[in-house]
């Protein structure tokens, strides 16, 4: 097989250079009238395609026939080549999937491509896939009405608006139909704001249709762009806030402050780094002995515990101590990796801090004979010992451990904590109904207890500021947190979902494929030069859309062909709406106030010193 392939390139290599003739006409006369042809002129242009390779095209030109006036003008390989182009439709589709759909890199697309017979340089594999995206979001405007035609066979589409960025830059904002998982709008703006945000909106509503509702995150801009949306269509629609954004929300309010002074507190006496070095000291003095101190050390943690607490000699007791700051540093694993505030990382610290400072207490009542390990351990006491103290380390977890409590009380009852253990007693699954009726009756509940638990005076200062906190946001944001169940037009009954979720994976996986495809971790300077419309072939992806959009992704270069055909405008109209004005600096900006001759005029003006009039 692979030697069969190998003579198919081969075969198709040869193909370089060929000259195709391009003449429809079976013979020199019209096939209207009858009368003669008359030779205009022939021309002779290069094209490139996956089914044939490199070759020249030669068309004959005709003059109008005398008879009836019919001109004859023969287009070469329309179905193929673009009219004013080289590379074929399929080579097109070729590069554009690659490019943003599987997210691969030139020299990738390079090779693959040079597998099947086709040469072409890194540039015009850049070209390629911005002509790609033309032709994919003209193709995904003239499919508007099908596209508006099955999103209302479901019923309505519930708009999901949200917008991405990186460092404040190249922020990207995306409209997302959520019971399909269809990106319908993506384009840049500067900043997030609702004076940028609600032009959007109206043209995929006039595209579209108006959705069935709205689910936003809680940032400012996104919530004024969707109530002046829908004032402004008098749309009787719930516009929802999402769950995560809003406990996010509370507990960043709740425990940001007291986290952020007992990390400070940590970095004064600079526990981590102590025990970082500690742990690196005791690796490099044990050296090449180290895997056999691992093995005293497992089997130290082997044997039966007793009464009387004693670490191991030697090198294992070496290995021990060692292990003992290492767990210190592990804290991480106490939580769920979500990130604060759903994980509270410096309380975990502090209360393995304190945890391991008791059991170097019982270890040291009957300390080792070995010197060595001894000190070790000493040395490690010293280092934690700072942390068991009133002021600053108690109060502030104090503070966090009360306010860590109250935000799992709201977690809990929005049906929204951290999934249970693998050993532990899973709950009998409730459906997405069931699951958020139980929801808003736990939070009716839970905020009638803190309206009744509520310290009116007294030292519990704190804790009434922090039932304030949260009872203040459930009636900021209470009646948007409500209202997922749509009635469709058939009598049925569907949720919209209660978290934004869906689009932010969306973006994760966008921003995985730029990561992949540019090498780079932070992608400030890609995500500004990408275009735009580069959202809409992750649509690629779903058999649904393809299959309204062209049928089958073997049927896009086809598909692209017919728009051109149509004299379709390849270009979005939207492009020639004027940015809005914020305090981003747009990058056509800052080309012109960084480089060019900017500072040479600047300092030639100043210099001069000219007197004012």
């Amino acid at each position: 097989m692979r030697e069969l392939e190998r003579d198919c390139q081969g075969r198709l290599l040869m193909t370089t250079g060929v000259l195709v003739s391009a003449d429809q006409q079976a013979a020199a006369c019209c096939a209207a009238c009858g009368d003669a042809l008359r030779v205009k002129n022939t021309t002779t242009r290069g094209a490139v395609t996956m089914a044939h390779g490199r070759m020249r095209v030669r068309q004959t030109h005709y003059h109008p026939c005398d008879g009836c006036g019919h001109d004859h003008a023969v287009q070469p390989l329309s179905d193929l080549v673009p009219a004013r182009g080289t590379f074929g439709y399929d080579v097109i589709v070729q590069v554009g999937l690659a490019r943003f759909v599987h997210q691969r890199q030139r020299t990738e697309i390079l090779t693959q491509l040079a597998r099947q017979g086709v040469e072409l340089s890194a540039g015009q594999i850049s070209n390629l896939g911005r002509r790609f995206l033309d032709y994919l979001s003209a193709l995904h405007r003239a499919r508007a009405p099908q596209l508006r035609a099955a999103l209302q066979a479901d019923g309505g589409w519930p708009m999901h608006i949200d917008a991405t960025g990186e460092d404040g830059r190249g922020t990207l904002l995306v409209v997302y139909a959520g019971w399909r998982d269809w990106v319908l709008g993506s384009w840049k703006i500067p900043t997030e704001r609702a004076d940028a945000i609600v032009p959007r909106l109206r043209q995929v509503a006039d595209r579209f249709g108006p959705p069935c509702a709205i689910m936003r995150d809680l940032g400012r801009a996104m919530r004024e762009a969707a109530d002046t949306f829908v004032a402004e269509r008098q749309l009787s629609i719930p516009v929802l806030s999402c769950h995560l954004h809003f406990l996010r929300d509370v507990g960043t309010d709740l425990m940001r402050k007291a986290h952020d002074a007992l990390r400070e507190s940590f970095r004064h006496f600079e526990v981590s780094a102590q025990l970082r070095a500690l742990a690196r000291s005791l690796g490099r003095h044990l050296g090449v002995h180290l895997a056999q101190a691992r093995e005293g050390l497992a089997h130290w943690q082997g044997e039966r515990c007793e009464h009387r607490h004693r670490l191991p000699e030697g090198h294992a007791g070496l290995a021990t101590v060692r292990a003992l700051a290492q767990w210190v540093l592990d804290f991480p694993f106490d939580g769920h990796d979500q990130g604060f505030p759903f994980d509270v990382p410096q309380l975990d610290l502090y209360v393995r801090c304190i945890e391991m400072l008791r059991a170097l207490d019982a270890f040291l009542r009957s300390p080792p004979a070995d010197p060595q390990v001894r000190r070790a351990a000493e040395r490690l006491y010293a280092i934690l010992r700072p942390v068991d103290s009133q002021v600053p380390f108690e109060q502030h977890a104090r503070v966090l451990r009360a306010r860590r409590s109250l935000f799992e009380q709201l977690r809990d009852a929005l049906r929204l904590g951290p999934r249970p253990a693998a050993l532990a007693p899973r709950p009998k699954p409730l459906n997405a109904a069931e699951q958020l009726a139980q929801a808003r009756t736990a939070l009716d509940q839970l905020t009638a207890s803190l309206r009744q638990a509520r310290p009116q005076r007294g030292p519990a200062a704190d804790q009434r500021r922090a039932i304030d906190l949260v009872l203040g946001h459930l009636d900021r944001y209470g009646p948007s947190l409500w209202g997922h169940a749509i009635l469709l037009p058939d009598g049925t009954t569907r949720l919209v979902d209660r978290t934004n979720n869906r689009q932010e994976g969306f973006f994760r996986t966008f921003k995985h494929g730029e990561r992949r495809r540019s090498g780079r971790k932070i992608l400030t300077q890609d995500l500004e030069q990408i275009p735009p419309t580069a959202a809409l072939a992750l649509n690629l992806r779903h058999h649904d859309y393809v299959d309204i959009l062209c049928g089958s992704l073997e049927q896009l270069p086809a598909a692209f062909a017919k728009l051109d055909a149509s004299g379709a405008v390849l270009r979005d109209d939207d492009a020639l709406t004027p940015e809005t004005v914020s305090r981003s600096l747009p990058t056509a900006d800052r080309e012109i106030v960084r480089f060019g001759d900017m500072f040479l005029r600047i300092a030639a003006a100043s210099d001069s010193r000219a007197p004012r009039r």
